[in-house]
This record gives structure tokens, sequence and C-alpha cells, in this order.
């Protein structure tokens, strides 16, 4: 095996790397949330660019429909039932011996992500929810670390870096008065949707090959800021449709300017709040008690003819109907009102 920087021959020759970025590759720690379909295609790339840490979170085991798509893994590590990031570290300790691999088989939340990304240069994104996300956003403008944002459905992706607008010093604003930073992934998409109402890999499936070209920009994008080469970082929200051979770029240049959005710019970081996830933890319980609910009146009504249902259950859907509002609005009701969890009679009171 070749020692340094000769391994990396191919990518040293390049003029915006040289032998000065890939030294500053091999001094990066870069966490990467998620090891699925993006995930795997990132930490494949990243090892043989020669990142020299690479930390992969992830809770996940192998099994075998990841395979169509997820490239770091094989039959042997399904068969294993293999945590995907156990997986992933022994699978790039073969590609790339040189550098650290640290496997994490654990959940991305509120509570572990300053613990995980403490000292990472990058968070880049292997997610399939759109919750972490907003979670991955808000450490990454409070911490003031870059994010590389990814996602693919069906036969569409996207990608977005994110150089967060932070009140400290940030080696992508100069002294000099050049500040590269731009729009926060709050500032594009200011909420998220309810859990259940999007497209997921799971419900629509996704191309192996998309997920390889969402993938193959985001390391792109990600070189860039190791190697601070802040002028190339894009600007512009990537859209890709591979199966109507589509490309598109979104100019978001200026989209924080236009949007008072509540984190790069009102510092409200809600997804890292403990109280706000508690609260909207309990929230979604509540929900799906209320689900039940609906489900158990269903059933009463198609067992009971419409007479013993108009008598029996008069009040019946209008008290489902004000659980559900009551427990769908509960997190908003513990911040603005109580600063508290509080009971469900406690609401009315």
């Amino acid at each position: 095996m070749t020692s340094g920087l000769e391994r990396y021959d191919r990518q040293v020759l390049l003029r915006d790397i040289g032998a000065e970025g890939q030294r500053r590759l091999l001094d990066s720690t870069v966490l990467l949330l998620g090891c699925g379909a993006l995930g795997s295609v990132v930490a494949n790339l990243l090892s043989r660019a020669g990142v020299g840490h690479l930390v992969i979170v992830d809770r996940d085991i192998v099994e075998e429909t990841n395979l169509q798509r997820q490239l770091l893994f094989d039959e042997r590590d399904a068969a294993d039932g293999l945590p995907k990031a156990e997986a992933a570290r022994r699978r790039i300790a073969a590609i790339n011996s040189s550098i650290r691999v640290t496997a994490i088989v654990d959940n991305i939340e509120h509570s572990n992500i300053a613990r995980y990304a403490n000292g990472v240069d990058l968070l880049i994104d292997g997610l399939d929810n759109l919750e972490t996300r907003y979670l991955a956003n808000d450490y990454a403008v409070r911490a003031g670390v870059p994010y590389v944002y990814g996602g693919a459905v069906g036969s569409v992706g996207m990608v977005f870096p994110i150089l967060p607008h932070h009140a400290g010093d940030v080696p992508w604003r100069s002294a000099d008065g050049a500040d590269y930073s731009t729009p926060c992934f709050r500032c594009l998409f200011s909420e998220a949707p309810p859990p259940g109402t999007t497209a997921t890999c799971d419900t629509t499936g996704v191309f192996g090959s998309l997920t390889t070209i969402v993938a193959g920009f985001q390391v792109t994008e990600a070189l860039k800021i190791l190697t601070r080469n802040y002028d190339k970082v894009s600007r512009k929200l990537l859209q890709v449709d591979v199966w109507s051979n589509d490309i598109c770029q979104f100019d978001v240049a200026a989209t924080r300017d236009g949007t008072d959005c509540p984190c790069c710019k009102g510092g409200r970081f809600d997804y890292l709040d403990d109280l706000r996830q508690e609260a909207i933890r309990h929230a979604a319980q509540g929900y799906m008690i209320s689900q039940h609910l609906v489900g158990g009146y269903m059933y009463l009504r198609s067992l009971l003819g419409p007479t013993e249902m108009m008598y029996a259950f008069y009040d019946m859907p209008e008290l489902i109907h004000d659980c559900m509002r009551t427990w769908l609005t509960l997190a908003d009701t513990v911040i603005a009102r109580h600063q508290k969890f509080v009971t469900f009679d406690e609401i009315y009171l």
C-alpha cells in the first residue's frame, strides 16, 4: 500500500484540490447522518476521497431490500443482520484502512446530536425523514457547522449545501468582506409537513441510480467546503428527475432576505428544544389514542343500526373530534400557555 498523498494522486492533480486541499481532507471530520441509500454512497465516496475521520450514525440493520440501492452492503451483511453503521465501518476498512471510522448504532435525536457532532467539520445528510433534517439544520445554524442536505424519493432528488449565517467567526465569512453564507433549510422549507403526508422510499420506491447521483452531488459540495473552496459552493437548489431526464437549478440565494426565518434570522431552534420535542412526543401518542377512538367508533357503527347509534352514541363524534383537535395542538398549548406539561383536563381549566 502507498502512504501519504500518493493514493489520492488523481484527486491531488485537480487544480482546486491540490496537496493542500488533500491534507485538509485528511485532517477533517464528517458526521454522516444515516447510512441508507444516500448515506452508503456518501460514505463510500468520502472514504475514498480521504476524509480523515468519518462518524456514521444509523439505527437500522441491513436487509435484503436495501441491496438494490445501498452500495456498501452485500448479501452476507443482510443474512447476518448487521447494523448498517457497523457494516459500513467494516467495508470502509477494506477500502481505505488509513482513515478512521466511528460507527454509532443509534437514532439522531435532539438529545444526542450535539454529542455526536462535537468537533466535526461538516454534517452530511443520509436521512430518510424530514423531521431529523430540521433538527440537523437547527444544530448546524446554532453551532456554525456546514450541512449538506440531500433527499431522494421515486425518481426525484434534491441537493442543497448550507453554509449557515452564524454570529460567531466562520471561515466562509472573511475579514475582507467576502461572505459565502447561504440560506438555511428552514429558509427554503419553513415547517415540516405532518408525519405521513409526504412520499417516502417505503411507500413510493426509489431508483438506485437516483440515490447515486444525488449522493455524488452531495459529496462534491462537501469536498468544496472541506477544502475551503467556499466561492465554488452552489447557491442553488438542485433538483434531478432521472426518469424524465430533467435537471433544474433554483436560485435561492436571496431566499433568506425575503423570509422571516425563525432559525437563522430569529435565532429560534425549535427542533433542538427539549420541551417542544417532549410535548410533540406526547401529542403524537395522544393522536394515536384519538385514532383508536375513531376506529372503535366506526366499528361500533358497523355493528349497530343507525337508530341505536343515534341514541347510544349521540355525542361520540363531537367527543372524538375534540379529542383529536386537542392532542394535535398540545405541543403549541404547552409552549404558548403553560411552559410545562399539562394533562388533558388542564387544557380546559
